[in-house]
């Protein structure tokens, strides 16, 4: 049978776990540093500090021992932050079988390289990018803790793993759709915890759904214009890894980065935000390794340069949606990517 080794008991980490487990068509292995947590999972099939009152599969088991959970894995999923990730690896990849897949969940890019977290594995596992895989889209998890419908994007550059990913995580409920496009896939995902930020913000302030709305078009088109500029297929970004996600992680009080960007803009000091925020929201580091991936490409990102202003260099919200509205009038942008030489309103 096929096994599976999840690496991260956190709640993407558990959900996507417990995704495999209900799939049923391999065997799931969830790792996490705490023993109370592993312990629970194993006797009460629940993960409390995450998902209080939602059962797990039965069949999911855990453990502390991460070479016992990568010991004979086929696929080897990364449920970590992404600033720690490659700390992680270098702990690991004595243990991570030479054939396996490895997977990320993770939404983030790497500080100080700026490269994305396929890259980043690539690098320290010295495995080749047909061996790299990421999952990603509108993938709350709570909800999918709770078995809600749901879909994702698994992609990799080789096709046949990505076929063979996607075969391992059909839930009754989770639809997966497999994509070849690893850098639009990855940049959607990081892109929009920046947004969120921005949007959450916005609603800390008392903004009502028209900012929501131009701040997620308009975050939209600046992720579009990254991705794009790195390589990727600009169709990827209509698509769940990209207006899927970034629509759910804007619109959700069960988004991470949402939620701190609201409770900045309802008047917290970041410190203070920082402090009550358990669980990790990637597009705070993240939006500045953006914003420098930015600049190499020669891209505009102006919601992303706000948000940088704000959560590293201390401007106060009010002043970063001022900066944003106050920016040189233009023609809006036609379709997803660049217009065409002379293009004409219909």
């Amino acid at each position: 049978m096929t096994k599976v080794a999840v690496l991260g008991s956190g709640s993407w980490g558990t959900a996507f776990a417990n995704v495999v487990a209900d799939a049923g068509v391999a065997d799931t292995v969830l790792w996490g540093r705490r023993a109370e947590v592993v312990d629970e999972i194993n006797q009460r099939h629940l993960n409390p500090d995450y998902f209080p009152g939602i059962e797990l599969n039965a069949n999911l088991s855990a453990t502390t021992d991460v070479e016992r959970a990568l010991s004979g894995a086929d696929f080897v999923v990364l449920a970590v932050p992404s600033q720690t990730l490659r700390a992680n690896l270098d702990l690991w990849r004595a243990h991570i079988p030479r054939s396996a897949v490895v997977v990320s969940l993770i939404k983030g890019i790497e500080l100080g390289t700026s490269r994305r977290m396929s890259e980043v594995i690539s690098e320290v596992l010295a495995i080749p990018g047909e061996r790299v895989a990421v999952v990603s889209g509108p993938n709350l998890a709570r909800e999918i803790a709770q078995r809600q419908p749901a879909t994702a994007v698994v992609a990799c550059s080789e096709e046949r793993s990505a076929v063979r990913l996607q075969s391992i995580c059909m839930a009754p409920y989770f639809r997966p759709y497999t994509n070849t496009d690893v850098v639009g896939v990855e940049l959607g995902g990081a892109v929009k915890n920046v947004i969120a930020l921005a949007v959450g913000v916005a609603v800390g302030m008392g903004f009502g759904d028209n900012t929501k709305a131009s701040l997620i078009t308009r975050g939209l088109a600046e992720t579009v214009r990254l991705a794009v500029a790195l390589g990727a297929d600009e169709h990827t970004l209509a698509g769940l890894a990209g207006l899927g996600d970034l629509v759910a992680t804007c619109s959700s009080p069960l988004s991470r980065n949402r939620t701190f960007g609201e409770r900045l803009g309802s008047g917290m000091k970041l410190e203070e935000v920082i402090g009550e925020t358990r669980q990790t929201a990637e597009g705070v580091k993240s939006s500045q390794s953006v914003l420098e991936l930015a600049r190499a490409t020669g891209v505009d990102m102006p919601i992303t340069e706000a948000v940088v202003a704000m959560m590293h260099h201390q401007l106060p919200p009010a002043q970063a949606l001022l900066q944003f509205m106050s920016r040189s009038a233009k023609p809006e942008r036609y379709g997803l990517g660049e217009p065409s030489q002379g293009a004409h309103p219909r």
